[in-house]
């Protein structure tokens, strides 16, 4: 008599035939979990990237727009005839502060962000450097964004255009 779920012939279970057939169903349960495993991730992945090129298109557009409004504040400046000075940095932690070789602007009464003649936007907050107060401390420029202190604490964060208008005002040159 033959008995399909045993697997053999004779009608008792082959301890050889189930073993070969459970090892091979678990292998494919396993290959069949790993690839939709596999495949879940790949599909993760795609859409984090497309939201990061997307992110960075944005912020692209958004850098674009604020240098426009830049530039035009800085043209004003120069036709006024405002005076730069040398822009200095300061530490994340503790008091002092850093010579930039840069000369501009400040955007903000706190000194924190600045103008360099040329345009650039320029953070002016920098991790603490050796001996940093007897030498030029590197600042590089980075892309302006619309809306100046994103993320801070409450009250911190300004529009980029009515920070410009506020510093003609600071600076006698009326409305922008």
């Amino acid at each position: 008599m033959v008995y399909p779920w045993c697997g053999s012939a004779s009608g008792l279970p082959s301890a050889q035939t189930g073993v070969v057939d459970a090892g091979r169903a678990s292998r494919e349960v396993t290959r069949t979990m790993d690839d939709e495993t596999e495949q879940r991730r790949a599909e993760l992945a795609e859409i984090a990237n497309y939201q990061i090129e997307v992110q960075h298109r944005r912020e692209a557009q958004e850098s674009a727009e604020a240098q426009v409004l830049i530039d035009r504040f800085v043209a004003q400046l120069k036709s006024a005839g405002v005076p730069t000075e040398e822009l200095t940095s300061r530490p994340w932690s503790g008091s002092g502060r850093y010579r930039t070789g840069i000369t501009g602007w400040y955007l903000k009464r706190d000194r924190s962000i600045g103008l360099g003649e040329d345009g650039a936007y320029y953070v002016l907050v920098v991790p603490p450097v050796t001996f940093g107060r007897f030498r030029t401390v590197p600042v590089e420029p980075s892309p302006p964004p619309l809306q100046v202190g994103k993320g801070a604490r409450d009250g911190e964060s300004i529009a980029l255009n009515v920070l410009l208008a506020t510093r003609l005002e600071d600076f006698g040159i009326g409305d922008a």
